[in-house]
């Protein structure tokens, strides 16, 4: 099973910057078993959530042809925690790219207030381990991840 910490883009620049939401629900297992008495999102997942939104981005940039791994949490700062009815956003830019390994800066709001910055490295692993077989298939970019940009893609098309 495959945990998805994003509902939706709303924005995607290939090659640049993405925003990704995340509706916070007492429905979802993790919230209201993680503090019975005070039901929150915790910060983990929100770092979780800043790097499916960057690892996307980072995977788009050669068409989804690297495994993207999350390599490093340089930075992760919240002011604040999310309960349910929160509506989480995750922005992320990419700061650098290498043929080894990306960079990306994320901020995370809530309720359109800022509560967080998260700073996040990624590896190209066909590149760092080099000879070290990996299965075909690729880490992260799943067909429901690739589809949630799609109409960001096609727009830049027409």
């Amino acid at each position: 099973m495959r945990w998805f910490w994003i509902d939706r883009f709303t924005e995607f620049v290939p090659g640049r910057r993405a925003t990704a939401v995340k509706n916070v629900s007492l429905a979802e297992e993790h919230v209201h078993d993680h503090w019975q008495a005070y039901p929150v999102h915790p910060a983990s997942l929100m770092i979780e959530g800043v790097a499916q939104t960057g690892g996307i981005l980072v995977g788009q940039v050669r068409d989804f042809a690297e495994k993207v791994v999350l390599a490093k949490i340089a930075k992760a700062e919240f002011d604040d925690v999310a309960v349910p009815g929160d509506q989480l956003t995750y922005k992320v830019e990419i700061t650098n790219v290498s043929e080894q390994a990306a960079s990306v800066a994320g901020s995370v709001l809530k309720n359109d207030q800022p509560i967080g910055k998260v700073e996040l490295m990624f590896s190209h692993v066909d590149h760092n381990l080099a000879g070290v077989k990996f299965p075909e298939e690729n880490f992260v970019f799943t067909g429901r991840f690739q589809r949630m940009i799609e109409p960001f893609l096609e727009s830049d098309d027409a």
